[in-house]
């Protein structure tokens, strides 16, 4: 007897709301299991081509940790597209100024590319500070798996 495998419709999806606390934590291993839970990859009902993954709400975000010499030595870049428009930023630059988005950055480069990607992306919400405006979706906190090295 075969066993049918489920594919979900976007009708069938059920979300959940998770907190995430970024104190400490290795930025790659935490941009990597968010990328999991955005996608809903942890989930046994997940079908690639929809979107069934779960909101994130990441606080803490000015107090990830860079291992390493990657305060002074990763550099962000930006390109206006005209000559001479290319701006570089250090990772200590990006973490005491734009904290929230050196951690979109990590989590958008672990995110499939092309319009179902644009539209995971928008299920995640990044704030430097512990404080956030989604307590009335009652999220849930999430402890990170797969965390090793400083704690």
């Amino acid at each position: 007897m075969l066993r049918q495998t489920s594919i979900l419709t976007k009708k069938d999806v059920s979300r959940t709301w998770y907190v995430v606390d970024a104190k400490d934590i290795p930025l790659g291993r935490l941009a990597s299991e968010v990328a999991i839970l955005l996608m809903g990859k942890n989930k046994p009902s997940y079908t690639p081509n929809v979107d069934c993954g779960d909101y994130v709400i990441i606080i803490n975000a000015k107090q990830v940790h860079l291992s390493g010499h990657k305060l002074e030595n990763k550099n962000y870049y930006n390109v206006s597209g005209f000559a001479g428009g290319l701006r570089t930023r250090s990772a200590k630059e990006m973490i005491t100024s734009y904290p929230e988005e050196m951690v979109e950055r990590a989590v958008w480069g672990m995110l499939p590319k092309g319009r179902l990607g644009r539209q995971i992306y928008k299920k995640l919400f990044v704030y430097a500070d512990e404080n956030h405006k989604h307590e009335a979706q009652k999220p849930v906190a999430y402890e990170l798996k797969y965390v090793g090295g400083k704690k």
